[in-house]
This record gives C-alpha cells, structure tokens and sequence, in this order.
C-alpha cells in the first residue's frame, strides 16, 4: 500500500522510560569523542506491522538488545531496509534535521522493492520526533558533530519459506557522531573494482537495503589492502556506478556535474542537495550514464576539473586519486565541492537561511 496521496493520523506512543539511563555527567563524557555508531542513546522507537492489523503497538522503550526467533525471515531471506539521516543542534537551541521527507520516501521505495510494507511518511516524521522527545539531551553541541538517527525495519516473522513475510518490525536508533573529518576534509584514495559488483540491473541496487552493503565489503577490504581508501563499482555496461555508501559527482571545466544515473545507483538525498544548490548557483547539472573511459579520459584531457563523492555521513569528500590493476590517476582537485559542501552544512546547521524548506524541527 502506498501512501503518497493518502494522510494518515498520528500514533499514539506508549513510553517507556529506561530506568538505567545514563547521567547527564556519564551522556557528557560519551558525547566528548563519540566516533561512529559506537555509542547509542536510551532509547529507541518500535512500530510493528501485520497482514492483519497494519501498523500498530508503537512504542518508544529502553534501548537494548531485541528478542527474535531462529527462524525470523531476515535471516534466513534479507527481508531487511534501512534509512540514514541526521540531528543538529542550532545555536537557539532547536533539533532539526534534513529533508526527512525524502528519506521517508526512499524508505517506501526499498519496501515496495523488497515486498516490505511501506511505512506511511507522517509515521516516520513522527517516529523520529517520538524519540527526539525523550532523548533530545543527546544531540550534541559542538561543531560538525550531530546525532545519526538510524530508522530500520525488517522481517520478522518465524517460517521456513520463500515469499514475503506477514510481520515486520520497524525500529529508530540514535548514535551521536562527531566530525567525520579529523583535521579537516582530505581528499580519498578510490580502488576500481573490477572483479565485483554492488548491484545488478532489476536488481536492489536503488534500494537501501543491507545486502547491498555486504556485497561491497569484500571489494572495500581489497581497497584497503591496496592502500585505497574507499572503493567505486560499474555497471553491468562498464559505466561508472557508485562508491560502497556514497554517491560520485564529476565536475566539468564549464561548471557543469554530471553524476551517474542507473536503476541499480541508490538515489542520494545528500546528493540530490547538493546539485540543487550547484543549479541555483546557475550551473547545469546532468545525470547520464558516465563510463570509466569518460572519466579517464576527461581527467587526462583536463575536460574534468573535479571529482567528488557525498553521502549523509562525510557531506563531500574531493577523490584524490583513482587506482585499478595497471594503472593510478591523480584526480584533479577543485573548489567547487567543498564550496558546496560549505553551503549545505551552513543550512543543516542553521548557519545560513533555509529558503527551500528543507530543516524540519523535531523538538518542540
């Protein structure tokens, strides 16, 4: 069922408050060096769904480990979808958060393409304020540093069998994070995997589901092993796809990015931001398919100024250099991402004025 033309009432939560949660004196040293999804606030949000009555019991309880049976259709057939999205702290006091209404969507985008009930947008909007209200203290003050927010849902019912399950469980999960940079933005090594690929054409490619990220892995330990930070995958026609979790902006000696357009390419709201701003700024943006050709070839010719990846997490990040069997291209390096980059941030942070709407407050 899909919920695009549909308004639905807002839920009524049951709470739960976690009675070992941490002091403000214990949440303060957590929040000194968070890192990345290491630390966890209180709580969490927990929705169920069922063939026979829909979404209901949702609830905000202590955060702590789920009770699941052996047989549970996630781990038996990957029934499982995931979203990304962050908290801010503004200097008036106020959390908000980005654009969530495109998360929502793409939310409802994974589950249409896993079989997966599709959450209504105002249950997610609410979910997410739900859990602002009882664990708000955790977004942190300090500049650059946020506090991811993790919806998630997945199959839960207990069966032995190939088709859609009748349950499902849809959780949210806070970790503050500091900043992804230490120091300041550097630019990243990329590895050409071109032995693996992410995704396949029909595949779940521009669906955010864990399979995709678990196929990426091995390739990204290859990376590694090759002294490269980050790896990018083709298509099935050798064009250029996507990182393991971010998407790839080219930057042209006219002003004009082009980004790789395919059905198995993860739809990204970061980069979706990101060439809106580039377009208002009076400069064209195209999203075609990019073969590795192209890009090689642009760089050698300097018709390619810039290259760059974005993602929810790191923002922007410039690509230094890329490295395949037989070959390492330096990557030239521009102004224009980190430009943008600074604008985005600016918006999220409530450093600059918000004149398309995109900040939606969660407290309050």
């Amino acid at each position: 069922m899909t919920t695009a033309d549909t308004t639905f009432a807002p839920l009524e939560f049951a709470v739960t408050k976690n009675l070992a949660a941490l002091s403000p004196a214990q949440r303060a040293e957590k929040l000194e060096d968070p890192g990345f999804g290491t630390v966890f606030t209180d709580h969490m949000v927990d929705i169920c769904w069922s063939a026979r009555g829909g979404w209901h019991r949702p609830r905000v309880q202590p955060y702590g480990p789920l009770s699941l049976s052996p047989a549970a259709a996630v781990l038996h057939y990957a029934q499982e979808i995931f979203e990304g999205l962050k908290a801010y702290r503004h200097v008036d006091g106020g959390i908000y958060t980005f654009r969530p209404e495109q998360n929502a969507l793409r939310l409802q985008r994974s589950a249409r393409r896993l079989a997966m009930p599709e959450l209504p947008v105002e249950h997610f909007l609410q979910s997410l304020r739900e859990l602002i209200a009882v664990d708000g203290a955790w977004v942190p003050e300090g500049e650059d540093q946020t506090l991811y927010l993790r919806p998630f849902m997945f199959a839960k019912e207990a069966f032995l069998g190939v088709r859609p399950a009748n349950k499902y469980a849809y959780y949210v999960i806070a970790s503050p994070a500091g900043s992804y940079f230490t120091g300041g933005v550097k630019p990243v090594s990329i590895w050409l995997s071109e032995n693996y690929a992410r995704a396949a054409r029909g595949g779940t490619g521009a669906a955010k589901t864990g399979g995709n990220y678990a196929s990426s892995l091995l390739p990204q330990a290859e990376a590694y092993e090759r002294g490269c930070d980050q790896v990018v995958f083709l298509d099935d026609d050798g064009n250029v796809e996507e990182l393991g979790g971010m998407n790839i902006v080219f930057v042209k000696k006219d002003g004009t990015l082009v980004t790789p357009a395919s059905d198995s390419i993860l739809d990204g709201v970061t980069r979706n931001s990101i060439l809106e701003l580039a377009r208002t700024r009076g400069l064209a943006v195209e999203k075609r398919p990019v073969s590795l050709g192209e890009w090689r070839e642009g760089v050698a010719s300097g018709d390619i100024t810039e290259v760059f990846a974005c993602g929810t997490a790191a923002v922007v990040t410039p690509i230094g250099s890329l490295k395949a069997e037989g070959f390492e291209d330096a990557q030239p390096l521009g102004e224009l991402g980190l430009s943008l980059r600074e604008e985005l941030t600016d918006i999220q942070y409530g450093r600059r004025e918000d004149t398309r709407g995109w900040l939606y407050r969660l407290d309050g």
